[in-house]
This record gives C-alpha cells, sequence and structure tokens, in this order.
C-alpha cells in the first residue's frame, strides 16, 4: 500500500487557521507575515524560510512542532478505569447544625466530580447564616421533600421532590428546607477543575459547624 504524502506547509498552516478559527487577515496581524505570503503559502506557490517559521512560531505562541502537528497526530487521554460503588452505608457522613452530609465514593482520589446526598434541616436564612461560596460548578436533585434555593445573583426558587437546579458555585448559594418540610433529601454533584475541591468543601463544613474541628468520620474524606 503507497505511503500517504506528508502534508504540504500550506496544509500545514490552512489546519492551524481553521483549528484556531482565524482569517487571513488575523493570522497575518498576529505573526507580522504580510497577507499576500500567507496566501501564496497556503495555495503551495510559496514557502517560507527557517527564519520566518520561527518568527511565526513565536509570534503565535507555538512551539516549532505545532505547526507540523496534523489534527490526527494528537494523543487520546488515557483511559484510567476508575469505578467506585457508593451507597449511604459505605458514605462518609458529617453532621453540621444545617446538614447532614454523606459524601459517596471517597475511596477515589482527586475526583473532578464530588458526589453527596445531603440531608437539609436549615429553615431560613437567620438559621442558615452566611451564603456559602466555592470553586466549580454544581447539580442539585430534590430525592424527597422541598427546598428554597438562595442564591446571590436571583431571587430564591422552590424545587419539589424531582426537580434540579445546576448553578455557578462561586456565586453565594444556601439550600433551606421549605415552609411546611422538616428534612429534605438531595443529590449533590461538585464539580471543578480544582483537585483539592474535597478540602475546600470541608473547610466550608467546619466554619458550619461554628469552627470546630471536622468530625473524626469526616476526616477520611480529606484524602478523596
Amino acid at each position: 500500500m503507497p505511503q500517504a504524502a506528508a502534508p504540504t506547509l500550506g496544509a500545514l498552516l490552512r489546519n492551524l487557521r481553521s483549528r484556531e478559527g482565524w482569517t487571513l487577515k488575523q493570522m497575518s496581524a498576529k505573526s507580522g507575515i504580510p497577507v499576500s505570503t500567507l496566501s501564496k503559502v497556503e495555495h503551495d506557490r510559496l514557502t517560507l524560510t527557517y527564519d520566518k517559521l520561527y518568527q511565526l512560531s513565536q509570534k503565535l505562541g507555538l512551539r516549532m512542532s505545532e505547526l507540523f502537528a496534523e489534527p490526527g497526530d494528537e494523543v487520546a487521554p488515557p483511559v484510567t478505569a476508575r469505578r467506585s460503588l457508593g451507597s449511604l452505608a459505605t458514605a462518609v457522613r458529617v453532621e453540621t447544625p444545617n446538614y447532614d452530609y454523606y459524601y459517596l465514593c471517597t475511596e477515589l482520589r482527586r475526583k473532578r466530580m464530588i458526589p453527596v446526598i445531603t440531608k437539609i434541616r436549615a429553615k431560613s436564612e437567620e438559621q442558615f447564616g452566611k451564603l456559602v461560596h466555592h470553586a466549580g460548578e454544581e447539580y442539585i436533585y430534590v430525592l424527597s421533600g422541598r427546598i428554597v434555593v438562595n442564591t446571590e445573583f436571583y431571587d430564591p426558587v422552590t424545587l419539589d421532590e424531582g426537580q434540579s437546579i445546576y448553578i455557578d458555585s462561586s456565586m453565594g448559594h444556601a439550600y433551606l428546607a421549605a415552609e411546611g418540610c422538616d428534612e429534605a433529601e438531595v443529590l449533590g454533584v461538585m464539580s471543578s477543575a480544582d483537585d483539592e475541591l474535597m478540602h475546600s468543601l470541608l473547610s466550608i463544613h467546619e466554619v458550619q459547624r461554628g469552627a470546630e474541628p471536622v468530625a473524626a468520620s469526616a476526616r477520611g474524606a480529606a484524602n478523596c
């Protein structure tokens, strides 16, 4: 079977522009190379000297090797094959005056998602205290009962069993048991690019507990 021909410099530049969504004029402004020159290169009517290629890579903030990387050359991320089963019986429990938290799948370290079942008892803003902020985003699904979601930039919203909400966690927020509901239960999934999200959440719990040390039953979650 004949070997596929290597892509020309013109094809490589067209692919680069396509990946970045640039016009010829935009690439010219960024690289300092005239539009007419870039156009001729892309149509294989002209090539660039090493100096010009170096200028292109420096101006665009690229490594020289990136100018010759086809999209198909990208290496797929490795499959980690991580798996964990979770249940309330094996969850790490953290108690605060407002909530009982049940952290699931805590044996997995450096998770980008933190799944947790929460039982909500606080019924007023005064009882809850200051709104909570932390990195990332979160999704809350009401398993039972009825809750009121208070957020920094929106009016309160009431969620019944089977309803859910997705929010930016850096926005101040609080979940309260709605009027007539003694305790609500929700499934929450917190997500962040921060590998230390679990530590941040436990720090919030300490504040909710009145700056007391986190309970011994919660210490295991700090290594998740």
